[in-house]
């Protein structure tokens, strides 16, 4: 876990309206077990030597299998904490093709963005999973920035990154996105040519939902938001305290029930309950999930914003269950530029599911397979 000094400095800006008005997937405990709670074990970071917190995660480099390298290189000056995946029987000599996958909002290297690095290569690819600028193991201040300029170039950083990584052919690379990290990967490809293709799963537009609300249920409060957000930045400028959306003490039980979206309800379940890591911006007590002052670049932002410049194969992924999934089916719709594109629904998924159930991974790896040997 890094501990950075300046937490102190912190000021917490909680509460149900605000995690509400804002579309933050919470960072609170469970709720109604019985009806949220995943029936695996808590995973504890600390009973694995990388920290890992996903179902058969590796705990230990061994010939001729699947290994994981912690890696650090810079991106516009600022440190970035990666993990890289090798296939069994990795030769650096030889050329391999390579995935760079995107995690998602409030989530770090360790968690669902490291789960489908480490089955990538399984099947034979290179793949890199990073923690985001200002996030995680990264570097950059105020922590847990969330700007889509930012989160954009860091996919763009991992592709010169992992492009020049022994044994990775640079021509044979593709491109994963998670959640919040499936927006951006959109975005990224529209003018990333270097990416082959481009698969998103569980697609989370983040501009959308911090402009609009989840489901598009607070556009009244579009310009509130924005003016808290004007004061924010107005007050980290002259010195003051750093706001946040969420942080301090986790939800209790009947606030996390109380959620209106089911995948807020199992967010907060996943990550603290079940697959949390103290280097997430969604884990009780980190501080909070993104600075209230990202909102002016996220609410002016859209991850469909000119989504017909993607001319290369797109594979779209979401629970058939999932109330995110409405904007995969948009953003699906919007993406005109290519003939080679799918979409592909994960029957009976919801959208935390497809991060750790593993009948739901397995059903993703193997669209993600035959998807990336045909176009990388």
């Amino acid at each position: 876990m890094t501990d950075y000094p300046h937490r102190s400095r912190r000021a917490f800006l909680g509460g149900t309206a605000l995690v509400l008005a804002s579309g933050l997937i919470g960072m609170p405990s469970m709720a109604d077990a019985s009806a949220t709670a995943p029936a695996a074990p808590r995973l504890d970071y600390r009973n694995n030597p990388f920290t890992l917190v996903y179902d058969g995660a590796l705990t230990k480099n061994e010939a001729g299998k699947v290994q994981i390298h912690p890696v650090k290189y810079k991106v516009l000056g600022l440190d970035i904490a990666a993990n890289v995946y090798t296939p069994a029987n990795y030769e650096p000599s030889r050329k391999y093709p390579a995935i760079v996958v995107a995690h998602p909002n409030g989530g770090v290297k360790e968690q669902v963005a490291g789960l489908y690095a480490q089955r990538l290569a399984e099947q034979g690819y290179i793949a890199i999973a990073m923690d985001a600028a200002y996030q995680g193991a990264s570097g950059g201040e105020p922590r847990n920035t969330d700007k889509p300029q930012s989160r954009i170039e860091d996919i763009h950083g991992a592709a010169d990154f992992i492009s020049s990584y022994p044994g990775v052919d640079p021509a044979r690379l593709g491109l994963l996105g998670i959640c919040g990290g499936g927006g951006y990967s959109l975005a990224a490809a529209k003018v990333d040519k270097r990416f082959k293709s481009v698969a998103t799963i569980s697609m989370f537009n983040s501009g959308r939902v911090r402009r609009n609300g989840f489901e598009d249920s607070q556009l009244h409060t579009i310009q509130e938001r924005l003016r808290q957000a004007s004061v924010a930045r107005a007050q980290e400028a002259s010195g003051g305290q750093v706001l946040y959306v969420g942080g301090g003490a986790p939800l209790t039980d009947p606030q996390i029930a109380a959620l209106p979206f089911e995948m807020y309800r199992e967010g907060a379940v996943y990550y603290e309950r079940t697959n949390g890591h103290p280097n997430s911006g969604a884990y009780p007590g980190s501080g909070g999930t993104y600075t209230v002052s990202s909102l002016m670049d996220l609410m002016r932002w859209d991850a469909t914003d000119q989504i017909e410049l993607i001319d290369q194969p797109l594979l779209m992924i979401a629970g058939s269950k999932a109330d995110s999934g409405y904007m995969t089916e948009d953003a699906f719709a919007k993406a005109t530029g290519t003939d080679a594109k799918e979409l592909f629904k994960i029957e009976g998924a919801s959208h935390i599911q497809t991060y750790w159930v593993p009948r739901y991974v397995d059903a993703a790896m193997g669209k993600l397979t035959t998807f990336y040997a045909k176009n990388v």
